[in-house]
């Protein structure tokens, strides 16, 4: 994915933004719709965030830093701040006569510092225990986590057999919480 949105932002490749778009778009729309605490949005709006989402994407593809986050997490924290000014915006403060301005605060549903810079560790963690996987098991992952593909395409796309793809990631994980508990302190 990352790749896609590098050629987004060096070449404005509309048919990696259309990749990028059909695979993001509808967990961003899901993601709006169910808020955090509460806070989900009605599907129209949720639908209008999702696009002004992926507009940004598109004009800020080449502000990515995968050193700093991952394309999801960068793409849901664009979300995120979306939907945060969309609810600042309808909690508008009021004035009637002389009563006070009664302003609406919306608490920040950012994660404290602390626990970005753990969440930012685990992360680093996570694609360094990812590297020490052999080929094959890192492929099945990819495919299944981040490509969200299920076993028997994963299977078809790889041309072996699926009990081959369900070892695969049965050891893929073992391996990697081996290496993730060694890496934490």
């Amino acid at each position: 994915m990352n790749q896609l949105l590098r050629a987004v932002a060096l070449r404005a490749d509309c048919e990696a933004f259309a990749v990028l778009f059909k695979h993001f778009a509808p967990r961003v729309k899901s993601y709006l719709m169910r808020g955090n605490g509460g806070e989900g949005l009605a599907e129209g709006v949720a639908e209008e965030l999702t696009q002004d989402t992926m507009v940004m994407v598109w004009r800020k593809a080449a502000q990515f830093d995968p050193q700093q986050a991952g394309l999801a997490t960068w793409i849901f924290a664009i979300a995120r701040n979306l939907r945060v000014d969309h609810l600042r915006s309808r909690r508008v403060p009021t004035i009637d006569g002389d009563d006070e301005v009664e302003a609406l605060e919306v608490p920040d549903q950012a994660p404290a510092l602390d626990e970005q810079l753990r969440l930012g560790r685990r992360e680093l963690g996570v694609r360094e225990a990812l590297r020490r996987l052999s080929t094959e098991q890192a492929q099945v992952l990819r495919l299944s986590f981040y490509e969200e593909l299920p076993h028997v395409g994963i299977a078809r796309e790889l041309d072996i057999p699926l009990g081959t793809v369900k070892s695969r990631l049965r050891l893929a994980v073992m391996h990697l919480r081996q290496i993730l508990s060694t890496l934490e302190p």
